[in-house]
């Protein structure tokens, strides 16, 4: 679906709503609403989002330079190249754009948003300059966006932090839940644009790298099984900083060791950093306030009570409704959902099972919506072909095995 598309359905969804809000419900502040939403979203976009990480972008910019003119990034690309070769087939074997999207999921399984943005830009401007048809998405930025898109998460600590702030007895229980559910996220995600682009996932090589990450991240889910609640989210930051700031001394070290201009190297990739962030603007300002008008117009609040309403009609535990506002918002809004697990939080409790759910909700997959604005947007591409419904669908399976699993840790 192209994001023309997707605007006008948006918009049209939010006038409709609204129209009914208005007629049948006699709401007569819905436009003004709407409106003020819309100036909001706008000046969200730009001066929370935009602003802010064209400083965190133009730093990392410079460090991947750094990487890159050291052979720091070449170096990842040629270890993770028997695994990339296959699952993006269309990427030439030493394009260094393997390490750079390597960077991106490793800063995100680190829990690492601020590196992991750069990093994900940066592959996406790599992948564009081999990409034959500019304003429409490939193969491999579909396949690139929808395992990103997934937000695989070990360890939740954003979420952790919320439930301690909120007075939870075990802010760490959700742990396992989180990592089970964007696992599944992860995993249909890469099933779904594997058949879509014909990629053999049983293919000996790969199905050995995915054997193997399965393995570690298991392996990694015990690890911290076993250790007491308060040391978790304290070896998580120690592990999850320190792996960070080791890699960025090891770029600075491998350049100094090389004789190459550290400093100057930095400003040329740091300049590519802020250009990046203002080219984002437009995009990320069209499609926020396109977001606003869904929220703000109360469509999600008729799913959900028709959700309440269609499984009230039959014999199943409904608890799990009161947590579906935050599933909902999640594909479109991260700040939005996040707001909605904290209200879950304290209207029904930290440790009840709906507000447990809702933090579950909220580590199984990303933003969906606002990765493909600004990943897409960054390279001008307008034509996002399936990246959006494989993205969604591959979210609608975090949705569902959350809840299983809560229901199954939580009852």
């Amino acid at each position: 679906m192209a994001l023309n598309w997707i605007w006008f359905l948006f918009f049209g969804v939010a006038f409709f709503v609204a129209i009914i809000q208005f007629i049948f419900f006699g709401n007569a502040d819905i436009f003004k609403i709407l409106v003020d939403g819309m100036f909001d979203s706008a000046e969200m976009a730009v001066m929370k989002i935009a602003l802010p990480l064209a400083g965190v972008m133009t730093f990392f910019m410079g460090i991947l330079q750094i990487g890159e003119k050291a052979g720091a990034i070449h170096f990842l690309a040629r270890r993770i190249k028997p695994f990339f070769t296959r699952l993006f087939p269309e990427i030439p074997q030493d394009h260094p754009v393997h390490g750079q999207m390597i960077m991106n999921f490793s800063a995100n399984l680190l829990g690492l948003d601020n590196a992991a943005t750069p990093f994900g830009l940066k592959a996406m401007q790599g992948l564009q300059e081999i990409n034959p048809v500019k304003d429409t998405a490939s193969n491999a930025q579909i396949m690139f966006l929808v395992l990103h898109s997934a937000g695989p998460v070990l360890i939740p600590l954003s979420i952790m932090a919320q439930r301690a702030i909120y007075g939870a007895q075990d802010a760490s229980d959700v742990f396992i839940p989180c990592l089970m559910a964007t696992y599944a996220t992860t995993m249909t995600g890469l099933i779904v644009v594997s058949i879509k682009q014909k990629i053999k996932l049983f293919e000996p090589v790969l199905f050995a790298w995915i054997s193997g990450l399965t393995l570690f991240l298991g392996g990694i889910l015990w690890y911290f099984s076993q250790l007491p609640k308060e040391s978790i989210e304290i070896q998580s930051k120690v592990f999850s900083n320190g792996i960070l700031f080791l890699l960025i001394f090891s770029f600075i070290a491998a350049a100094f060791r090389k004789k190459i201009d550290i400093f100057g190297t930095f400003v040329e990739g740091a300049k590519g950093g802020f250009e990046t962030s203002v080219k984002i603007i437009p995009y990320l300002v069209g499609m926020l306030v396109a977001i606003s008008c869904l929220r703000n117009s109360g469509a999600l609040g008729f799913v959900v009570d028709g959700m309440k309403w269609l499984v009230a009609q039959t014999s199943l535990d409904n608890r799990f409704t009161d947590a579906m506002p935050t599933a909902l918002l999640h594909p479109i809004s991260g700040s939005g959902s996040r707001a909605m697990m904290i209200d879950t939080m304290k209207t029904f409790g930290p440790d009840s099972f709906v507000g447990r759910l809702a933090c579950v909700f909220q580590g199984s997959a990303e933003t969906i919506l606002y990765v493909v604005a600004l990943y897409f947007g960054s390279v001008q591409v307008k034509n996002i072909r399936y990246t959006l419904w494989a993205g969604l669908f591959a979210d609608l399976v975090g949705i569902i095995t959350a809840v299983g699993v809560s229901y199954l840790f939580f009852g």
